[in-house]
């Protein structure tokens, strides 16, 4: 494995920075602590800095050269409702808040490679550094994107990157195209008649209804879903009533809808609400669905997957990057970005460590050189100066 030295000879700064984002996680859209230390950093660099881009997003831009053509390289930035349970020195200082999920590795990476460039400016364009907020199902993409991310920064291509655990370190994976899925959440309120847990035919039990509904819906994806295809379907809560004998007037159910096309995802829909309308009318109820896309399935232009590729290739060797990544169904929202412009989204190998979304989880630290410096090289290379 290579990293760049000139990198490596500021890991000790960078995981520094690192633990202090980690000890002080913030929430989507809250992470003012956070952009400040992003764009003092920037400017330190000497990166110009625009800020309050989407909420609380920074952007900085690097030129360098009389070339028009620019790259966007992107981070997330926000933390998660998690009580941290790793032990660390650097432990979140916030209960019930923790970055669960690596955004502070990320963060970090990326003002590597800022402070990389900006000392040695080996391109020819100019390079956008995206510090994106609310990542976590808070739409922060969606925000940067209203408030005119690549109206006021154009990108002829843009990037990002996320930790892997289970991938060993030292390695990087990513496919063409659909790579990771669409998501949504649902909410289903379930309408009948209270009554006495002693007379239930006085009653229209949504207790009942809910979970037939929760059966029901499992047929969605086996009869409406092309078996070659990937969709799951999962009723992850169900609430209803407080005490042992009295059905109650209503149930509230919720879930989430995975898949990797925007026309799967509109079967999901049309099934959910189906199938929860008409078999609450079979047993007397009524039922309201409240469907929500919350990310859009991450699709990769093969270009720009093969240019990222190439680039992790020349720093770990081609045995080392994986170009057929598997299908996951986990979302990212940083797909509206490649709905607007193309680029690609790649794994980095964090090796055996806890889940992201795990009280345990902690970003290592050994990863941020490698990371730094593939978003460097890729800036280099999508910006390599032109002959003349």
């Amino acid at each position: 494995m290579t990293v760049i030295d000139r990198i490596a000879a500021f890991h000790d700064d960078l995981a520094a920075l690192r633990r202090d984002f980690h000890a002080h996680p913030e929430i989507g859209f809250e992470e003012h602590r956070t952009s400040d230390i992003v764009a003092a950093k920037l400017a330190e660099y000497g990166v110009e800095v625009h800020r309050n881009i989407g909420g609380t997003g920074v952007v900085g831009v690097l030129r360098n050269g009389n070339s028009h053509r620019s790259v966007g390289l992107r981070s997330d930035m926000d933390a998660l409702p998690i009580h941290e349970a790793t032990g660390k020195p650097w432990a979140s200082l916030k209960p019930g808040t923790m970055h669960a999920c690596g955004h502070d590795g990320h963060m970090t990476m990326l003002l590597g490679a800022a402070r990389y460039l900006a000392e040695t400016r080996a391109f020819d364009g100019t390079v956008h550094f995206i510090f994106q907020p609310a990542e976590e199902g808070l739409g922060g993409a969606k925000a940067m994107l209203a408030d005119g991310l690549f109206e006021r920064f154009p990108c002829d291509a843009v990037f990002g990157m996320h930790n892997a655990p289970g991938l060993a370190k030292g390695r990087f994976s990513i496919r063409p195209g659909a790579m990771m899925a669409g998501g949504a959440f649902f909410d289903i309120d379930v309408a009948g008649r209270g009554a006495h847990g002693a007379r239930p035919e006085a009653s229209i039990d949504p207790v009942l209804a809910a979970a037939h509904i929760a059966t029901a819906i499992q047929s969605i994806v086996a009869r409406n879903v092309p078996a070659t295809e990937h969709a799951v379907l999962s009723v992850t809560a169900i609430h209803s009533g407080d005490a042992y004998n009295v059905i109650p007037d209503s149930a509230q159910m919720r879930g989430t809808a995975r898949c990797f096309s925007h026309a799967g995802m509109d079967v999901l829909r049309r099934g959910l609400e189906r199938v929860a309308v008409n078999v609450a009318a079979g047993l007397g109820a009524t039922a309201e669905v409240d469907f929500r896309e919350i990310f859009a399935p991450v699709v990769n232009d093969p270009a720009e997957t093969q240019a990222i590729a190439d680039v992790a290739a020349s720093l770990v060797g081609d045995d080392a990057v994986s170009r057929e990544q598997p299908l996951i169904l986990a979302s990212e929202d940083f797909s509206y970005m490649l709905e607007a412009r193309p680029g690609a989204f790649i794994n980095i190998g964090h090796g055996d460590s806890a889940q992201v979304h795990n009280p345990a989880y902690d970003f290592d630290d050994a990863v941020i050189p490698l990371g730094a410096s593939l978003w460097a090289r890729l800036a280099e290379a999508k910006l390599g100066r032109m002959p003349g």
